[in-house]
C-alpha cells in the first residue's frame, strides 16, 4: 500500500513509546520472541523473532496468543 500525503511522517505514524517500553524479547522453549506484559502474571506474544517457518505455525506462541507465568518453564529474557 502507497500512502500519498502532505502530512509529515510523526503525524501518520504516531510513536508510542509507552508500549513499547512495555515490550521485551524472550526466549521461550528455545523460540525468540518479542512480548507486551499485560498484567502481573501474563503476556502477550506480538512478534516471533525466528526465523524457522515451523515456530510460525505452532498456536500456543501465534502473535496475539497470551502466555501466563503456568507457562513460563522455558521462558527466558533476553
Amino acid at each position: 500500500m502507497i500512502l500519498y500525503t502532505m502530512m509529515p511522517n510523526e503525524l501518520v505514524f504516531p510513536y508510542d513509546g509507552e508500549s513499547v517500553s512495555k515490550q521485551q524479547m524472550v526466549n521461550f522453549q528455545g523460540i525468540p520472541l518479542l512480548v507486551e506484559a499485560t498484567d502481573q502474571q501474563n503476556f502477550q506474544v506480538i512478534r516471533i523473532l525466528s526465523s524457522d517457518p515451523q515456530h510460525f505455525m505452532d498456536e500456543k506462541i501465534c502473535p496475539g496468543a497470551k502466555i501466563s507465568f503456568t507457562n513460563l518453564e522455558g521462558l527466558t529474557v533476553l
